[in-house]
């Protein structure tokens, strides 16, 4: 067994000073959320999937459905806003102008028109559309906590009872912030670090790409990292020690996986983004949103299960209380009209998009009227989601809004029903329970799946 004061030095050189580690901790090893020991609840339901795996576009911000798939062009001015509204593929449907090539592929993805909750603060809006439980609390202040529910991600992870080579769940290019809070409904909650998503924060449309957490340091081999695994392995069987050093504690539990991923050829390959060809990259636009969300696909394609892109307050977001138009129009729906577009066309020519559910949705909704800034504000009492693949019929119109866009006005729905159909096309029974750290019974979702959708 090597002296403590070389295991401690062979620690620091691998992974640089405790704070430094818990930096690495966030962005690579506390995001490795497979363990090595089978895991499943014994009420999981066996049911047929539609789908095995989910791209989750999230729309941090609130995105405004009546500039996006929501018009109310026959509205007054000052509900209509700017924008026109055009024909689509499907008949009963008309989306915004700016969005013409989904527009022209409409008969592949459903919209709910009539979602709704009542939390407009950003933080707690997030939550309660991430994870489908509605918090507890509407303070814009909510900070994420280990008592969180868990991200759909995580709850995958923890029930899945095989043993991947991918990493379950994966979030990118950023994650949400809003201030110096980190929005909740990210992470694991109180499934624990272990279940968090995998975070990849850098900026795939830069020629300088790569995942430093998952690429081997300079100078540093199979065989020598394989050693300095084991001691490790040694370090973290070292109860005081452990006790000392907090890095040591956390990464225990990550530290196989870690190991895995590093080596795993699956994944290397899918972060290996610059393999794609030029028309491809351009398709889904040459930005950090387009770029992620191609990244998503290869994801998808090498086994991970669950991968989230957001659209964030890091690359912009959909916060427009001022200029509204201006701001979408030159930026966000470009960039959402091309991303999503190629992302359904590239899976359905893969033979993907039957076995993936894409979900694209937001914080909330905005205000029916336009304000003095020509923005929108804040309104959870009206949102569109779009789903689409993984047993989702295409063409769908499920839930609509009243004539100004302010509140459903068939078919309500809460994020708690978007989430179970999540779960639903998963194979997972909404019901299924899972337990808190008091070990409190709580089912993966609150409400139902949407059967118009499915």
């Amino acid at each position: 067994m090597p002296h403590p004061s070389t295991a401690c030095r062979d620690f620091e050189q691998l992974h640089g000073t405790r704070r430094s580690a818990l930096k690495f901790g966030a962005l690579g090893l506390s995001g490795l959320s497979l363990p090595s020991l089978l895991r499943a609840e014994d009420a999981l339901a066996e049911r047929k999937a539609t789908a095995r795996s989910c791209i989750l576009l999230f729309q941090f911000g609130g995105p405004s459905h009546l500039e996006t798939f929501d018009p109310k062009p026959q509205a007054p001015a000052e509900i209509r806003g700017e924008f026109g509204a055009i024909a689509t593929r499907n008949p009963a449907l008309s989306i915004c102008e700016h969005l013409p090539k989904l527009a022209a592929m409409a008969d592949r993805f459903a919209l709910v028109r009539s979602v709704h909750h009542d939390r407009g603060s950003h933080n707690p809006g997030a939550y309660y559309s991430l994870t489908g439980r509605k918090p507890l609390s509407d303070l814009v202040t909510a900070n994420a906590a280990a008592t969180d529910f868990p991200c759909p991600g995580a709850v995958i992870d923890h029930l899945r009872r095989d043993q991947p080579v991918t990493p379950t769940a994966v979030s990118l290019p950023t994650m949400i912030a809003d201030g110096p809070f980190r929005t909740p409904g990210e992470f694991a909650g109180f499934l624990g670090k272990l279940h968090d998503p995998l975070f990849i924060t850098q900026d795939p449309n830069s020629p300088k790409f790569s995942v430093e957490q998952l690429a081997l340091p300079d100078g540093v081999s199979i065989e020598r990292l394989r050693n300095r695994r084991e001691v490790f392995s040694q370090l973290a069987a070292t109860a005081k020690l452990g006790e000392q050093i907090a890095a040591v504690r956390d990464m225990d539990a990550y530290q196989q996986r870690a190991f895995d991923l590093l080596t795993a050829p699956a994944t290397q390959r899918a972060l290996a983004i610059g393999e794609e060809t030029d028309p491809t990259r351009d398709r889904y636009g040459r930005n950090q949103y387009g770029q992620s969300v191609l990244l998503a696909r290869r994801l998808i394609e090498a086994g991970v299960r669950f991968v989230t892109v957001y659209y964030s307050a890091g690359i912009g977001g959909w916060d427009t209380h001022k200029n509204n138009f201006k701001t979408l129009r030159e930026s966000r729906l470009p960039q959402t009209d091309l991303a999503v577009s190629a992302l359904l066309e590239d899976l359905a020519a893969r033979g993907l998009l039957d076995e993936t559910l894409v979900l694209w949705t937001g914080d909330f909704g905005r205000t029916p009227k336009v304000n003095k800034d020509a923005g929108r504000d804040h309104w959870p009492p009206c949102q569109t989601v779009l789903m689409a693949g993984g047993g989702v019929r295409g063409g769908v119109l499920a839930g609509s809004s009243d004539k100004t866009g302010a509140y459903p006005l068939t078919d309500p729905h809460q994020p708690d029903d978007v989430m179970a159909t999540v779960y639903h096309c998963l194979g997972l029974d909404p019901t299924t329970i899972i337990h808190d750290q008091l070990n409190r019974p709580m089912p993966i979702a609150d409400g139902r799946p949407i059967t118009a959708l499915l």
